[in-house]
């Protein structure tokens, strides 16, 4: 991956990536700042301001802003995970100026105007709701909570609705004067521009824009735990948690390789003993969560009351015998290509590159070539997969039910299950 990489004054990176070939350029800003990054009073602040810089800034009204991204064939959006959030648009390359002239206003002139925060509350509060009543996303807040009990981590990206209530424009500048500094943030831009001309227009628009980060951070240790949310609905949603890995471990490639193997496809052994051979479940799949701060790594299952008791048995075996015997070369071959396939394919989408470029950036404080993402990989050994195996599965479990379910295994049965 080609790029250049120039640093203001201020100690805003900026980075571009060309790609003369495209017609189209995506950019954006990237901050290193999220849920995880808040205290529980701040609980939801992140992601309300990304729905706020929308509402309007000193240059554009609401409509504006969408009217001016949209009049020439553009898109833009953002998103808050819990270590980052994001604004970013795609646009014909002629109009890259309009594009970063929109997004920077969002971090530079937001207005947070009274009424329309009182009715983006509104809105918010009614995304609250929705995921509260969509069960696939539910359980999974329930499971992150469960992980990270009383954590930063283990809260959820939205916040509660009483936080939502009482969040005011003050709050929202303060948070945007601690987290948002010009050294906690990174702007990409990907696909037929100069490197020059472009860090120019940020220049002009983020040169003089002084603020630095100045907030601390709790550790956030994985703790695990049980929750049960009775719903009454047909299915059931079943979590099983373990503690994983962050960023910069070096078992973070053998855990992404492991997770694969176990889980990660219809030829991965969950997939195959649980629903192939016995049907027990529609969905099943592994998959492994990391943060800066910490990891998580969890098993998925969609199934019925009356398979429940057992796939849980079923799931254990699996994980015992992944742990007790090596995995095959057929297993692990597979497991690499569709890795480096998914990472190769990734990258031909310039948003998708421009969102690796700035997250490498924000986590490592440099750009990992894909030559040596490839090597990575290439290099986890049969070892390596069950030293991954055994050390995610020795930590406490966490163990998430959502559904209409009388009879259950415990959380001590569960974890009597897993010894081994």
């Amino acid at each position: 991956m080609k790029y250049q990489k120039t640093v203001l004054k201020n100690g805003l990176q900026i980075i571009t990536s060309a790609r003369p070939e495209i017609e189209t350029v995506s950019l954006g800003i990237w901050v290193n700042t999220g849920s995880a990054y808040e205290t529980s009073d701040q609980n939801g602040i992140s992601h309300f301001i990304e729905h706020m810089v929308f509402k309007g800034t000193q240059k554009r009204n609401t409509l504006q802003i969408s009217e001016d991204i949209e009049n020439v064939g553009g898109q833009t959006n953002a998103y808050t995970s819990r270590e980052f959030t994001a604004f970013y648009a795609k646009m014909l390359k002629k109009d890259i100026e309009l594009a970063i002239d929109v997004i920077a206003d969002f971090i530079v002139a937001p207005t947070f105007d009274a009424a329309e925060m009182a009715k983006e509350k509104e809105v918010v509060i009614q995304e609250i709701k929705q995921g509260i009543d969509t069960p696939d996303d539910a359980v999974f807040d329930y499971f992150q909570e469960d992980a990270f009990k009383n954590l930063p981590l283990g809260r959820t990206i939205l916040g509660p609705e009483s936080n939502i209530k009482k969040f005011n424009a003050d709050a929202l500048r303060r948070y945007m004067k601690s987290h948002y500094g010009a050294d906690n943030m990174v702007v990409v831009a990907v696909g037929n521009l100069d490197h020059d001309i472009f860090v120019k227009m940020v220049e002009e628009r983020l040169g003089n824009y002084q603020n630095k980060a100045s907030f601390s951070i709790e550790p956030q240790e994985y703790v695990g735990g049980f929750t049960y949310q009775k719903r009454d609905i047909e299915q059931i949603h079943l979590l099983l948690g373990f503690k994983g890995v962050n960023y910069k471990s070096q078992m973070y490639y053998p855990v992404s390789v492991f997770s694969t193997i176990f889980g990660g496809g219809m030829s991965s052994r969950l997939f195959q003993e649980i629903r192939e051979k016995r049907g027990l479940v529609y969905t099943v799949y592994s998959f492994t969560n990391s943060h800066t701060l910490g990891g998580l790594f969890g098993i998925y299952a969609g199934t019925t009351a009356e398979e429940l008791n057992q796939l849980i048995p079923v799931a254990a075996d699996e994980i015992k015998k992944i742990c007790q015997e090596k995995v095959t070369d057929k297993e692990l071959d597979r497991a690499k290509t569709q890795l480096k396939a998914s990472m190769l394919m990734a990258l031909e989408s310039s948003s998708s590159t421009a969102e690796v470029i700035a997250r490498q950036t924000l986590i490592h404080q440099r750009i990992i070539d894909t030559d040596e993402v490839i090597a990575r990989v290439d290099a986890v050994s049969k070892e390596d997969i069950q030293k991954a195996a055994q050390m995610l599965f020795t930590s406490n479990p966490t163990y998430t039910l959502l559904g209409n379910v009388n009879q259950y295994p415990s959380y001590e049965d569960l974890k009597k299950t897993l010894k081994f």
